[in-house]
């Protein structure tokens, strides 16, 4: 009986466009939920799904607030389908067990959502020093391996340039991984930056049954010093990595001439991020904030900065945003000469 729930679920999220992956995550959950309880669905009342959410909680490494909220729509989302009654699993197991499942998670025993960021709060930009002092640290261990002449300096130098690609144009991992060389295009005002002008990001986050999205990142001035980057990594680097790489599309191959993987990505940036003595808590992912702060300093439009991360609300993006407190300090400056005419020392008296 619970394959048969579990397949007929499987079969509605797919006709909603649902990723195979997302369907699999979610029957792993609900089976995971059967272990943990010992009973199966049609036995569920919501003291088992208490008990679960504190087991969660509870030890050594508890789950993160956002995770076990999403578990709980999940397991509540498979409940809705085992009760609608358009469906013929009240029935059946009324029928044959002589009880019916039930809703588990209601509105008093789920996590309320009452903040617009649930995320972790380490997780913060980088600093300019930081990302220049990861930079430095990811070019200087090509320069080690290299000079001790050991294997793996061009897939350093691969690596380095990657981190830069992903800082310059604001990219989620899979957004980074998933470019292909016919990505890279010219933007006719900015000629000096030839082929690296603009970026097609064609693997962008997808909406619930939707297909990826799409947008196109232009090379902001301040950021033009990726045009050498990865000329460099083009010409040089990525030929050198295997003699199969000009027949693959991607634009970061690894030594067999495959795309690189968002693992390999992540190791590049911890990697890095250790070498150059940085705050362990900050992933790959904390390049794209980075991003955004660094061209809210530069002081650039809030929807012209939007478009450029793929947002869809503006919301999401102050979400990303810390800026500095020199950048705090010159608007309140701006602020004080707007309002008063006068500069901050004639103000403050």
């Amino acid at each position: 009986m619970l394959d048969g729930m579990l397949n007929g679920w499987r079969a509605q999220q797919i006709a909603r466009f649902l990723k195979a992956p997302t369907i699999a995550a979610r029957e792993r959950l609900v089976r995971r939920f059967v272990d943990f309880t010992g009973m199966y669905p049609w036995q569920w009342t919501p003291a088992e799904a208490e008990a679960w959410i504190s087991e969660l909680r509870s030890g050594v490494k508890p789950l993160r607030l956002s995770t076990l909220r999403g578990y709980e729509i999940d397991i509540k989302m498979f409940c809705e389908y085992i009760t609608d009654p358009r469906y013929p699993w009240l029935s059946e197991c009324e029928a044959r067990f002589g009880a019916a499942p039930r809703q588990v998670f209601h509105e008093d025993n789920s996590i309320v959502h009452v903040s617009e960021y649930e995320g972790d709060a380490a997780r913060r930009p980088l600093t300019f020093d930081e990302v220049q002092a990861l930079f430095d640290a990811a070019d200087g261990l090509a320069a080690r391996i290299l000079s001790r002449r050991r294997k793996g300096a061009v897939q350093a130098v691969r690596d380095a340039a990657l981190l830069k690609c992903v800082y310059a144009f604001g990219l989620r991992r899979r957004e980074a991984v998933m470019l292909d060389l016919v990505d890279l295009r010219r933007n006719a005002k900015l000629p000096h930056l030839d082929r690296f002008g603009a970026l097609s990001v064609r693997h962008g986050k997808a909406s619930r049954g939707g297909p990826s999205k799409r947008r196109t990142v232009l090379t902001v001035p301040e950021m033009g010093w990726i045009a050498e980057t990865l000329a460099h990594y083009l010409d040089e680097v990525r030929p050198a990595l295997s003699s199969s790489s000009s027949s693959s599309p991607a634009l970061w191959v690894t030594e067999r001439g495959t795309r690189l993987s968002r693992r390999a990505a992540n190791e590049a940036f911890c990697t890095a991020r250790d070498a150059a003595g940085i705050d362990s808590s900050l992933d790959l992912h904390s390049l794209r904030h980075s991003y955004v702060t660094h061209l809210v300093e530069f002081d650039y439009p809030e929807r012209f900065i939007q478009e450029q991360v793929g947002h869809s609300f503006s919301s999401t993006t102050a979400i990303y945003v810390g800026v500095s407190n020199e950048y705090r300090n010159r608007l309140l400056t701006q602020a004080i000469h707007t309002r008063y005419g006068a500069d901050f020392e004639e103000a403050a008296r």
